[in-house]
């Protein structure tokens, strides 16, 4: 096979390679800043796609972060590849923090009462009787609610970055894209006079 390592990984690389990869989190990192800056569209629109990916992962509705991200790029005029990219926002990581801030943020602006001050809600049989009409007001509106400032604050900030360093690198490439047809251009030239 062509990429197929020499020496077999053993049990115990196979299990860090599941909480730290190999090459570590900073190639993936790279690798998604570079997609993001060589969208082909606007600074504008990429900047709103990957904000309106950011945004939707702050909401609770995790298997639709996709739909709401594209029906956000859209309203906004962004890019629906970056909206997509954005998502990623929200992952595995980082959703039980996400999850645990905006409910937070809604209780306080709900004004609910604290759950050890209350009834305790117990999740676990809600999820598995999946009664979303009583998993709405203890859990899920105080989410929904929350989540519009962070998502807020964060999609402004990162369309501001994002803005910023996509025009930076199109003008980059620009220059040297119009430094290398000046260079043929020379080249060619000097054939014609040399022939």
């Amino acid at each position: 096979m062509l990429f197929r390592r020499r020496k077999p990984a053993g049990l115990m690389e196979k299990l860090r390679g599941l909480v730290w990869p190999r090459m570590g989190f900073l190639r993936s990192f790279r690798y998604f800043r570079m997609r993001v800056l060589r969208l082909t569209a606007s600074p504008h629109a990429v900047a709103a796609g990957v904000a309106a990916g950011v945004m939707s992962s702050w909401t609770p509705f995790v298997g639709f972060h996709f739909i709401l991200s594209f029906v956000l790029a859209y309203l906004l005029a962004g890019n629906l590849i970056a909206a997509a990219l954005g998502t990623a926002f929200g992952n595995p990581l980082t959703f039980p923090f996400i999850w645990a801030f905006t409910w937070e943020v809604g209780n306080q602006m709900i004004g609910h009462q604290k759950p050890g001050q209350g009834s305790a809600i117990d999740l676990v049989s809600l999820f598995e009787k999946l009664e979303l009409s009583q998993l709405w007001d203890p859990v899920l509106k105080p989410m929904l609610i929350g989540a519009v400032p962070p998502a807020l604050v964060s999609g402004l900030l990162v369309y501001g970055l994002v803005f910023y360093a996509v025009r930076g690198f199109q003008a980059r490439r620009r220059a040297h894209l119009a430094e290398r047809a000046r260079n043929r251009l020379g080249e060619a030239v000097s054939g014609v006079r040399s022939v």
